[in-house]
C-alpha cells in the first residue's frame, strides 16, 4: 500500500507539470486592473482575463492526453559546451537499443549518386541511383521489398498517394511503377522530366522538364490538368509547400516563382539571390522558406511578408526542414543542421562529415523519427538528429504502424476527400469564407449617355391624369414634363462631372479639341 507521503509527492509533481504546460499556452502576465477607475471596463477586462486562464488550462489538459510524448534536443550543460561538437558515436552511446539500430551506411559506389524519398508516415523509403538502380525498403523492419535495374538514367523519384505506387523521372519520360517493380504507365506528355513532386490532397503529379515546362497530371483520372512554360529556362530546383500545395521553383537568374495549376502566370516572383538558385525548402507551417544559391548564401524568408528574416554566409546543394523546424543543409561531404533558437534565429545545432570524397546530393528528414536520410555519390546514409521528428502522430493523418485493412480504407477516404485543383491558393484559409463585395467600376461616358437617353424617354412617356379647373392646360403639362425630364437627367449629370464634361453638351464646330499624346503628331499645325 502506497504511503500518503508518496501520493502527495506524485500529486505535487503532476501539479507542477500542469503549471508548466499552462505557462506554455498562457498569453503572458495579465494586465494590472487596480489602477482602472472605469468599473464597467474593469469588469469586462477581468472576465476576459479569466477566460484566457480557463482556455490555457483547457489546452494544457488536452496536450497532456493527446500529446503524451515530448521531444528532446541536445542540450549543452554550460555556455562553453556546444551541441555541434557531439559526433554520431557520442550520440549512439547515450540512446536506447532500438534507436541505435536506425543509423546505417550503405556503400553502393557503382550506381550512384543516389536520391531518396520517404512516405508521409515515414515507414517506407524509395532509393534511386543515377545509373538506373531502384530499390524500396521497409524502414521499420529494415527489409528490402523490391530492387531492380531500369538500365537508363534516373533523375528523381517520388511516392504517389501511398507506397504501392511511385513515379521515376528517367532518361526520356517519367514512369510509374508498383511496389513489385512492374511498369504501370509511361507519361510521355511530361517530356524529359528533371524533378518530380506529388500533391497528396489533390492527387496531382507535378514535373518540370528540361525546357522549363511545368506539368500537372491527375493520377486518379489520368487527365493532364495544366501545362505551363515558366519562361525562365532549364531548372531542376522544385519543391511543394506542404501548407498550401503551391509549387516553388528556383531558377538560374536567382528568382523563385510560385505556381498553381489554375494560373498561367506565377502567383509570386521573388528575386532571392544574385546567381542561380541551388535549393528550396518550405517549413511544415508554410510560412518559412529557405533558399540557397551559388552566391554562397542561405536565406530564410517569411512568406507572410516576403522578406528575408536571416541570411547566412554558407553554401548548400540541398535543403530540408524537419517536422519540428530543424533545417538540414548539405555542402560537399558535410551536412549541417540548424535549430531555430528564438524568433527565426537559426543557430548551428549539429554537424556530420562524410568520408573524404563523398559528395552529398540530397538530405531528407524521415517523418515521425529523429532520423536524417542522406543520398550521396557512394550510396546511402542515415544519422540520428535528436528532436527532428514529431513524437506524437495522428493515426487519421499518418500511421507508421497501419495494417493492410487500414491502408485500404485510407486510400478510399483519400479519394473521397480529394480536393479540386482550384483549391490551391496562397492563403487556403480564404476557402469557405464570404468574398468581400467588389467596388463598382466607373461607367464610361457612352454608357452614361445611353442610360440618360433611356431615362428621358421614360420620363416623356409618363401619362398624367386630366384634372379640372384649368390644372390640365397644355402649358402646365409641358412644364411638368420638362420638370420630369430634368429630374431624370440630374443623377446622370452629377455622375458625368466625376468623369469630366457633360454628356448632353454637344461640341461646337469651331471648338478646339485636345488630342491624346499618341495622336498629337497627326494634328494640323496652325498656319503662321
Amino acid at each position: 500500500m502506497a504511503s500518503p507521503r508518496l501520493d502527495s509527492e506524485k500529486v505535487k509533481d503532476a501539479q507542477d507539470e500542469l503549471e508548466m504546460k499552462v505557462a506554455k499556452y498562457s498569453r503572458g502576465k495579465g494586465a494590472d486592473l487596480k489602477a482602472l477607475r472605469d468599473k464597467k471596463l474593469k469588469a469586462q477586462l477581468t472576465a476576459r482575463e479569466k477566460l484566457y486562464d480557463k482556455s490555457a488550462k483547457h489546452a494544457a489538459m488536452t496536450d497532456k492526453w493527446l500529446m503524451p510524448t515530448e521531444g528532446g534536443f541536445l542540450e549543452p550543460e554550460n555556455d562553453l559546451e556546444k551541441s555541434y561538437r557531439f559526433k554520431q558515436d557520442d550520440v549512439l552511446e547515450e540512446v536506447d537499443l532500438l534507436s541505435s539500430k536506425k543509423p546505417f551506411d550503405m556503400i553502393l559506389p557503382v550506381l550512384g549518386p543516389y536520391t531518396i524519398e520517404y512516405t508521409s508516415n515515414g515507414r517506407y523509403m524509395l532509393v534511386g541511383g543515377r545509373k538506373g538502380h531502384l530499390a524500396m525498403m521497409d524502414m521499420l523492419s529494415l527489409n528490402l521489398i523490391k530492387e531492380f535495374q531500369v538500365r537508363e538514367t534516373v533523375r528523381d523519384v517520388t511516392f504517389l498517394h501511398h507506397e504501392q505506387l511511385y513515379a521515376v523521372a528517367q532518361k526520356k519520360y517519367p514512369y510509374i511503377y508498383d511496389r513489385h517493380g512492374t511498369e504501370i504507365h509511361c507519361l510521355k506528355e511530361h517530356g524529359k522530366a528533371l524533378k518530380l513532386q506529388f500533391l497528396t490532397k489533390q492527387f496531382l503529379l507535378a514535373s518540370i522538364n528540361s525546357f522549363g515546362q511545368l506539368h500537372y497530371q491527375d493520377v486518379s483520372t489520368g487527365e493532364m490538368v495544366a501545362n505551363y512554360r515558366t519562361g525562365l529556362g532549364r531548372t531542376d530546383v522544385m519543391r511543394v509547400n506542404p501548407y498550401n500545395a503551391v509549387i516553388g521553383i528556383g531558377h538560374a537568374g536567382g528568382k523563385v516563382t510560385m505556381w498553381k495549376p489554375t494560373s498561367v502566370k506565377p502567383l509570386v516572383t521573388m528575386l532571392c539571390h544574385h546567381g542561380p538558385v541551388t535549393a528550396v525548402a518550405f517549413d511544415r507551417g508554410g510560412h518559412l522558406m529557405a533558399t540557397s544559391g551559388v552566391d554562397r548564401k542561405i536565406k530564410i524568408w517569411d512568406l507572410r511578408k516576403y522578406e528575408v528574416v536571416h541570411s547566412y554566409a554558407a553554401r548548400a546543394q540541398s535543403l530540408d526542414f524537419s517536422q519540428r523546424g530543424l533545417l538540414a543543409c548539405s555542402n560537399g561531404s558535410q551536412v549541417e543542421i540548424y535549430r531555430n533558437m528564438d524568433g527565426h534565429d537559426y543557430k548551428l545545432y549539429m554537424k556530420h562529415r562524410m568520408m573524404k570524397g563523398y559528395q552529398v546530393g540530397k538530405v531528407l528528414f524521415r517523418p515521425y523519427e529523429d532520423i536524417l536520410g542522406i543520398g550521396h555519390s557512394m550510396g546511402l546514409s542515415s544519422i540520428l538528429v535528436p528532436g527532428s521528428g514529431e513524437p506524437n502522430f495522428d493515426t487519421f493523418i499518418a500511421n507508421p504502424m497501419e495494417t493492410t485493412k487500414q491502408k485500404r480504407e485510407r486510400e478510399v477516404h483519400a479519394l473521397l476527400d480529394k480536393l479540386p485543383p482550384e483549391t490551391i491558393t496562397l492563403n487556403p484559409n480564404m476557402i469557405a469564407t464570404v468574398r468581400a463585395p467588389k467596388k463598382k467600376e466607373k461607367k464610361t461616358k457612352k454608357e452614361i449617355e445611353e442610360e440618360m437617353e433611356d431615362a428621358i424617354e421614360a420620363a416623356k412617356n409618363i401619362e398624367r391624369k386630366k384634372k379640372t379647373k384649368g390644372r390640365s392646360k397644355p402649358s402646365k403639362q409641358a412644364k411638368k414634363k420638362e420638370e420630369d425630364v430634368f429630374r431624370a437627367k440630374r443623377p446622370f449629370l452629377e455622375e458625368s462631372k466625376e468623369i469630366g464634361g457633360r454628356p448632353d453638351k454637344k461640341q461646337r464646330v469651331g471648338e478646339k479639341v485636345e488630342l491624346p499624346k499618341a495622336l498629337q503628331r497627326f494634328a494640323k499645325k496652325p498656319q503662321s
